[in-house]
Parts: structure tokens; C-alpha cells; sequence
């Protein structure tokens, strides 16, 4: 598999999302803004400068990482967040300071990792009923015993 990244001009510096281990699933990705503090409570929008091209049937999952969450409370609201394969504009993250104090994030700040996974798209179609299970319609919390 093949992923493509173009660097975009606010970027010239920063490193390709990179795995930090042999044994990484996630890529780590960083922030290509201006040094900033992230307030308790504030969600923000924060440019990575680079674009994706994926393969098709290959999404590009967005998720937190844990020693931000642990030290800082920082996470992402929308966890795991999916980047489409047709989509070629920057790659952008939603941080969001779960926690207690301001936090910096200086520029070049590893603030997220991706995860690459090839996905299926069905056919979808409308049935009058569907096919019984033992579980049935027991929802949250139904298979506890």
C-alpha cells in the first residue's frame, strides 16, 4: 500500500507522519502552526500542512495520542476521526484540551496518529424483515449477566 503526502508551503520543515516504533500501528502527525496554548475546555482546528492521497478502499483513521490524553487531557473530539480517500485537501486535526490547565503546543508538536485501513462498501438495501439472532433486540448492557 502507498500513501502520498504533498507538503504545502507552511510546512517545509516538519517530517512525514512517521511510525515511532517497528511495531507502531499508528503514524504520528504533527502540528505546522505558530506556537500556541490550548485552553482548558478549547477545541481548535490545528493545520498539520500537508495533503493525503490515499488508495481507494483505504481510509485514513485520525485518533489521539495517549501520552497527550494521560499528562495533558488532550484528545479529539471525534475520535477516530476519518479521512475519505477521495479527499485531497490538508490534512487538519481537532484538538480538544479535556483537562484542567492551558497546554502548549509548540509548532512540530507530534498532537495525533493515523491509522491506515482498507474498508468495504455494500450494497445497501431495504428488507421488509430481518433475520432473527438469539440475542434479538437486547441493546446496552443485554448480554450481562
Amino acid at each position: 500500500m502507498m500513501v502520498r503526502f504533498r507538503r504545502l508551503p507552511t510546512n517545509p520543515d516538519l517530517p512525514l507522519p512517521t511510525r515511532q516504533t517497528q511495531g507502531s500501528a499508528g503514524y504520528d502527525v504533527a502540528s505546522a502552526e505558530p506556537d500556541f496554548l490550548l485552553q482548558p475546555g478549547e477545541r481548535r482546528l490545528v493545520a498539520t500542512g500537508l495533503e493525503i492521497e490515499l488508495p481507494p478502499d483505504v481510509e485514513c483513521q485520525v485518533r489521539p495520542r495517549s501520552g497527550l490524553a494521560l499528562r495533558h487531557g488532550i484528545t479529539l473530539p471525534n475520535t477516530p476521526a476519518t479521512i475519505d480517500p477521495d479527499y485531497r485537501g490538508e490534512l487538519r486535526v481537532i484538538l480538544w484540551n479535556a483537562g484542567t490547565d492551558p497546554v502548549p503546543i509548540p509548532r512540530g508538536t507530534r498532537i495525533a496518529q493515523l491509522v491506515f485501513a482498507r474498508f468495504e462498501t455494500p450494497v445497501v438495501e431495504e428488507a421488509a424483515e430481518l433475520s432473527p439472532t438469539e440475542r434479538g433486540t437486547g441493546g446496552f448492557g443485554s448480554t450481562g449477566r
